[in-house]
């Protein structure tokens, strides 16, 4: 059943528990995290970044749309990291139910201005939004944010931001990275700054960049009320890993033979981190 993230997440929020949000960008990849969740039971949010979707192009939310239509668990379509008001529309346009507004590195002043613009927009047509306050790292090769240099969420200016905005869910800096950690860092978690942030405010928390942080801290994170976290690096990874594994037969050249096997390791990837997040069997709840 398809959903917006305000809905998808009410039960979550209520309920104690995490959706996943798998960053897809392939029909490869949205198999198997379609079939993971539908074996788990567990609700899901399909994120698809403005860089995936220049890739895949528009028709490609109309599959997912198909997918979620027919699926047995909640399915949420949401824009990971639009960077401005027109790429947001652009999803809104393309059926996404959901849509997150990434002004976080701007002024206080111009985040909040233009997620209360988005919501706007957005809520009219019944597409949520989410808002992030505080920068996270970032590890990819491209990026130049390394973990040091996070911007933690001020827990204070949370509930200022929530109620100026009108978000739905808010995403937090506590202490992860996008991409997968150098071997010479090790994150951790600001467990505390969570603890505060979620006596200031009653919307769902985010948390972006959660590849490479201990199991224990993500179980942790969850256990004090984080309800979305986003996940790519630690599904495709072991996907495209088969993929080169497969590849080493010269023999082997149709899509049927190459990527069932990469599906089936997705598959077991994303199982893993839906039990962690609790999300197994809360399908139920919708």
């Amino acid at each position: 059943m398809l959903m917006n993230m305000k809905d998808i997440l009410g039960p979550a929020n209520k309920n104690n528990f995490a959706v996943p949000a798998f960053n897809t960008s392939s029909n490869m990849i949205l198999t198997g995290v379609m079939e993971a969740c539908e074996e788990t039971g567990s609700p899901v949010i399909i994120a698809i970044h403005p860089d995936e979707l220049h890739f895949v192009k528009p028709s490609f939310i109309k599959a997912v749309i198909e997918e979620a239509h027919q699926a047995s668990v909640p399915v949420c379509i949401h824009l990971d990291h639009g960077a401005s008001f027109e790429q947001v529309m652009e999803a809104v346009q393309c059926g996404y139910t959901s849509v997150m507004i990434d002004a976080s590195r701007q002024t206080y002043e111009e985040n909040v201005a233009i997620c209360k613009k988005v919501c706007e927009a957005a809520h009219a047509v019944n597409v949520s939004v989410e808002g992030e306050l505080g920068t996270i790292g970032n590890t990819d090769s491209n990026e130049t944010t390394p973990p040091d240099e996070i911007l933690y969420t001020n827990p204070k200016q949370a509930g200022d931001f929530v109620e100026k905005t009108g978000i739905d869910a808010l995403a937090i800096a506590i202490g992860t990275c996008h991409g997968i950690y150098p071997k010479d860092k090790k994150p951790l978690l600001r467990i505390d700054i969570l603890d505060e942030i979620k006596r200031q405010v009653s919307v769902p928390l985010v948390l972006h960049g959660g590849s490479s942080n201990k199991d224990s801290e993500i179980a942790k994170a969850v256990e004090h009320g984080v309800n979305k976290i986003n996940i790519s690096s630690d599904i495709k990874d072991p996907f495209y890993r088969k993929c080169r594994e497969m590849l080493q037969d010269d023999a082997i050249r149709e899509p049927n033979q190459i990527y069932p096997p990469c599906i089936e390791v997705l598959k077991k990837a994303a199982a893993e981190k839906i039990k962690l997040f609790q999300a197994d069997g809360k399908a139920a709840l919708y």
